[in-house]
């Protein structure tokens, strides 16, 4: 049985899983890494970060913003020093940080502005000139939706 510093994790690892108990192992794994990761980062840091993998001394960490990004690349050597004390983390000796802002799938409710008096008065004035019928149709019908 291998020992856990020998497990790299990595995403291809995931794939390689023989059976379900490899993988809940490996998550598991992966869970406790990223609690080790992401206590060893600054209070002000540690909200939108996560671990993402460590393979080959490379260890990598997602945030999601530039600005958090940046911070932890300035403090990448204490980082990585706190990183260290840490079994599964002892050979890291490069950080990398990559950008993934949340995804937002909520869209903003639309708000209907009312139709002021002077648009109405010209939607129907322009209905008057308009010999298409369904077309001045359409346009009284907009010019009846103003506003009180």
């Amino acid at each position: 049985m291998k020992k856990k510093s020998d497990l790299q994790l990595t995403p291809d690892s995931f794939s390689r899983a023989s059976n379900l108990r490899d993988l809940m192992a490996k998550a598991r794994l992966h869970a406790e890494a990223e609690q080790q990761v992401i206590a060893s980062l600054p209070d002000s840091l540690v909200n939108g970060s996560r671990f993402v993998s460590c393979k080959d001394g490379e260890l990598v960490i997602a945030t999601d913003t530039a600005t958090k990004a940046s911070q932890i690349r300035f403090r990448q050597h204490e980082v990585m020093e706190s990183v260290r004390e840490y079994e599964l983390f002892r050979f890291v000796w490069k950080l990398k940080v990559k950008v993934q802002p949340t995804r937002s799938n909520e869209r903003p409710a639309r708000k209907m502005t009312p139709l002021s008096n002077e648009n109405a008065r010209l939607l129907r004035e322009e209905a008057g000139h308009t010999k298409d019928k369904q077309l001045r149709e359409v346009l009284e019908k907009l010019a009846s939706h103003v506003r009180d």
